[in-house]
């Protein structure tokens, strides 16, 4: 009992210190350190998938060669500490399996903000025009405020400065 409890505590805190982490990846200049990051997540995640597995696989086994208490008194409390351990499995597979990715996508988008994605690359078409206006294949005739100006009445120059 004293396994499960202490693995669950670890992961506790070790989930508290990379929520701060990920609060503070943003404003991680280096590669380097990002990439420290990244892998310290998942090696730690990929750790913690494996402990809960082994203390699933160890309360499972115990409480079925235990004999049920008088009353069953305490029953409910062990059937949730074996469920519980099982879905952290799953749970730190999940954050193994994200780091992961985080891993594979590399430098290239670790540094690129959401807010300055390539056109090109968005799905979908551009705008297209209003009802009855220019096709936007003929673009204009010609560039707007270039080319000869009228000049208005008495021949009037305005000044070069």
């Amino acid at each position: 009992c004293h396994y499960g409890t202490g693995v669950a505590v670890l992961a506790f805190l070790a989930s508290i210190g990379f929520l701060v982490g990920e609060f503070l990846f943003e404003q991680m200049s280096s590669v380097k350190t990002r990439k420290h990051y990244v892998l310290l997540d998942l090696g730690y995640s990929s750790a913690w998938t494996v402990l809960y597995f082994i203390g699933f696989c160890y309360l499972a086994n115990q409480w079925s060669n235990a004999e049920t208490p008088e009353g069953n008194y305490g029953v409910n409390n062990v059937q949730a500490a074996i469920c519980f351990s099982f879905f952290s499995i799953f749970t730190w597979a999940g954050c193994a399996w994200f780091a992961y990715q985080r891993f594979r996508a590399g430098v290239d988008t670790a540094f690129a903000p959401s807010y300055e994605a390539d056109p090109s690359s968005l799905p979908g078409a551009a705008y297209t025009s209003y009802p009855g206006g220019p096709d936007s294949d003929t673009g204009y005739q010609e560039a707007p405020f270039s080319g000869n100006q009228q000049r208005g009445p008495g021949d009037y120059q305005a000044p070069a400065y």
